[in-house]
């Protein structure tokens, strides 16, 4: 039987890339993160000794609480934080007994420097279409749930990545890692790059975007309609991030298809109430 106030990995893991999923929050020391740095998916690093300081703005939300063990850090800290009005928990068993169950993880060696207020910061091409949508859904539901975005004219995407120490990602510049390669598109790259590949609904959904970014319809019939709808949004908005917000439940929606719906089909006929008329013989 589960303590009282933990989450198990594989509940967690069913939650992580939900629009709302839980915000999780590595406690654990710099010692016990050297040991293997990597993070819950969606994780964001805090420190235990200061708890008292950065709680109070979690107030109203929902966390899970790592640390290396699942013991005094992370029920300590999750306690600290249901005194601050937070639904806290803490992830049984820690980040050992997640990467044990063979869970994803990402390597916080590949994220970009955080801004002062801990986010990650990354930068694009302004009008985005496909990719630049995907990307920054994939980001903010398996990476960092604060993520900035700047959309910026073409020319200043390098000028802009290094004078605000952002990311530069789908933009065709020498030295930029999250960009293209061959045949796969930038979505292929982060799923890969942020050690999400083993998640089989991302990897059907990276088809789908594959095939919409690089016009090649043909791979899977989803294809041609999110290119459709994401012409159809870039067309409804003129401001890129109100794009960005209605492209993310677009995403949404796929994902939750590609891990629980592709077998479910609809047709018209199960669909119609039964009549209430008897059945009258010829």
């Amino acid at each position: 039987m589960p303590a009282i106030n933990t989450i198990s990995p594989g509940k967690l893991a069913r939650l992580i890339g939900m629009p709302s999923a839980p915000l999780v929050i590595d406690v654990q020391t710099p010692e016990d993160f050297a040991a293997d740095p990597r993070l819950v998916p969606g994780a964001v690093r805090r420190s235990h000794e200061n708890v008292a300081d950065w709680a109070p703005g979690l107030k109203g939300r929902r966390a899970v609480v790592v640390c290396q063990k699942g013991q005094k850090l992370s029920e300590g800290v999750a306690a600290w934080l249901r005194h601050e009005g937070v639904e806290a928990e803490s992830l049984e068993g820690g980040a050992l007994a997640w990467a044990a169950a063979g869970l994803p993880m990402v390597p916080e060696a590949v994220l970009p420097p955080r801004d002062p207020q801990g986010r990650t910061v990354w930068v694009t091409r302004a009008r985005p279409k496909v990719d630049r949508i995907a990307c920054p859904w994939l980001i903010r539901r398996f990476v960092d749930p604060d993520a900035v975005f700047l959309f910026v004219s073409p020319p200043e995407v390098a000028g802009v990545a290094e004078r605000f120490a952002a990311a530069p990602f789908d933009v065709e510049h020498d030295g930029v890692f999250w960009s293209h390669d061959g045949e796969r598109c930038t979505f292929d790259v982060m799923v890969d790059g942020f050690g999400l590949s083993g998640l089989p609904a991302l990897a059907h959904l990276a088809v789908i975007v594959r095939g919409a970014d690089t016009a090649r319809p043909d791979l899977i019939p989803e294809a041609a309609g999110l290119v459709a709808v994401s012409l159809g949004l870039s067309r409804m908005f003129i401001d890129d991030l109100e794009q960005l917000d209605a492209g993310m439940l677009v995403y949404d929606a796929l994902y939750r298809w590609c891990r629980d719906a592709t077998r479910e089909t609809h047709d018209w006929v199960s669909h119609q109430p039964k009549s209430s008329r008897p059945k009258v013989e010829a």
